[in-house]
């Protein structure tokens, strides 16, 4: 044994004997600990599920100040850990979280978790820096905020899991996680695999904790408790307004309703394909895929024509008008029980018979139609026809809403491209690719799974989720030429 684990028994023999304790701890094969803090014992927990949610903070409190006593050298055997542990039980939840949110596609999550898995940075994200003079030398490193609470989403609740295992533990944070309610089995079950393997590992148990039961009271406490250190929240305006309006340093990843422009100079085939590939990956739930097109008249039929190929079904203008009824709300509202689902199941709803391999449904529309206003979250593409670029690039600024989260080009003009992101200008720009381009999924670049358009961060690190010090050496003591 080393000193670790032999701390660890002397610990658990210690609260055991304690007055009031139980009959016998928590057995390290069955995943329960005991995690000890400055208020005292916390027991209850298994592989970082808590009852109470206050107990989950006091064990992350504990978990981040053990790891702040370790050598830096750990971080990566921890995130290795935690990538093989993921990629191990990769098909397993991504099965969970289909089953369990009733929403997006096996594969599609399957690949969606390998990007966090293989592209998320790691420790080696936080390198030092220096300046050297005459006068001394001024030395520029990363340290941990310490615990951060994470409000994660129902649409990537595995790789959301994964992604902010790896880069928040990466620079040195512990995480208390509050799951959507949509999303709750699934989401605990892969921060229980993190965990299992962090232990594994040599690092400290419950760097990352939960609670069984979740609840909106429960995003309130992490929001508003002293120990929370920094707030990371991925959802909707609610949610981004509340981190926001804490009190505390908070990096929100907002909605987004990304619109595609195609212009006459595009390789309408290409387009086509990966404007199908991105609209259509886990059922368009990403908040990065492609939302609406605008596409200039002289290529639209071609384009469309193009997708139809590909095997998009075009709606006829009454079966477009049967399916807004069903799949908005009497209020304009995207009606739920349809986000993330197949295309056969939303077309089935209007009463049509389509095929089960159906990827995508298209149909004309004009801009005001609730298709593009609204980020839907399903494979329903509306395809809007404009007169010139000019009209097209002022009508998708109008549609993404100040988001200022992705937007994609098909086109040739590099004047025009450069136009357009100077235009929209959001998190994500893509051109001539699908959306995952440029999160590396198709393209160079690291993935992340907040993209802090809101608070101003965009793509996430382990650099996002650190303190930059600075420590100044002076009169020329340490040079080194």
């Amino acid at each position: 044994m080393d000193e670790r684990q032999i701390a660890e028994i002397v610990r658990r023999v210690v609260t055991e004997m304690r007055p009031g304790a139980g009959s016998a701890p928590a057995s390290a094969s069955s995943g329960g600990h005991v995690a000890t803090c400055a208020g005292g014992a916390v027991a209850g927990g298994r592989d970082g599920v808590f009852e109470d949610v206050e107990d989950a903070i006091r064990a992350a409190v504990a978990a981040q100040k053990q790891l702040a006593a370790e050598p830096f050298e750990l971080r990566y055997k921890i995130v290795q850990a935690i990538r093989d542990a993921a990629t191990k039980e990769n098909e397993r939840l991504s099965r969970l979280a289909v089953e369990d949110t009733n929403m997006g596609r096996v594969d599609d999550k399957m690949t969606k978790n390998d990007l966090a898995i293989t592209k998320s940075p790691g420790p080696e994200d936080l390198k030092a820096e220096c300046d050297t003079g005459d006068k001394g030398i001024t030395i520029h490193e990363y340290a941990p905020f310490g615990v951060i609470g994470t409000i994660t989403p129902s649409t990537n609740p595995i790789a959301t899991v994964i992604n902010h295992s790896i880069v928040m533990v990466s620079a040195g944070n512990s995480v208390v996680f509050a799951p959507h309610p949509g999303a709750v089995k699934c989401t605990l079950e892969a921060m229980r695999v993190m965990n299992r393997a962090i232990v594994g590992a040599g690092g400290p148990a419950n760097l990352l904790t939960s609670i069984n039961e979740p609840s909106l009271r429960t995003a309130k406490t992490i929001m508003g408790h002293e120990n929370i250190n920094l707030l990371v929240a991925t959802g909707g305006p609610s949610v981004v307004k509340a981190s926001m309006n804490s009190g505390k340093r908070a990096i929100c990843a907002g909605p987004g309703n990304p619109p595609v422009i195609v212009d006459e100079t595009a390789d309408l085939k290409k387009a086509a394909n990966q404007v199908f590939a991105g609209a259509t990956f886990d059922n368009n739930m990403p908040c990065i895929c492609e939302k609406e097109v605008f596409v200039l008249r002289e290529v639209a039929e071609g384009f469309i024509q193009a997708l139809q190929d590909k095997g998009a079904y075009l709606l006829t203008d009454s079966e477009a008008e049967a399916l807004v009824k069903v799949i908005f709300t009497e209020d304009d509202h995207v009606n739920r029980d349809y986000v993330g689902k197949d295309a056969n199941v939303i077309l089935r709803s209007i009463g049509l018979n389509p095929p089960d391999d159906l990827r995508l449904v298209i149909c004309r529309t004009n801009f005001s139609h609730p298709l593009v206003q609204h980020e839907q979250l399903m494979p329903v593409l509306p395809i809007v026809t404009v007169n010139s670029f000019e009209e097209a690039m002022d009508m998708a600024v109008r549609a993404e809403h100040g988001f200022r989260h992705t937007a994609i080009i098909h086109s040739y003009r590099v004047d025009r491209i450069t136009a357009f992101a100077k235009a929209i200008q959001v998190s994500l720009f893509v051109a001539n690719g699908a959306c995952g381009c440029v999160l590396g999924n198709g393209g160079e670049g690291n993935t992340a799974l907040t993209i802090a358009g809101p608070t101003g961060e965009g793509v996430c690190t382990p650099r996002t989720f650190s303190k930059r010090k600075r420590m100044a050496v002076v009169d020329g003591a340490l040079r080194f030429v």
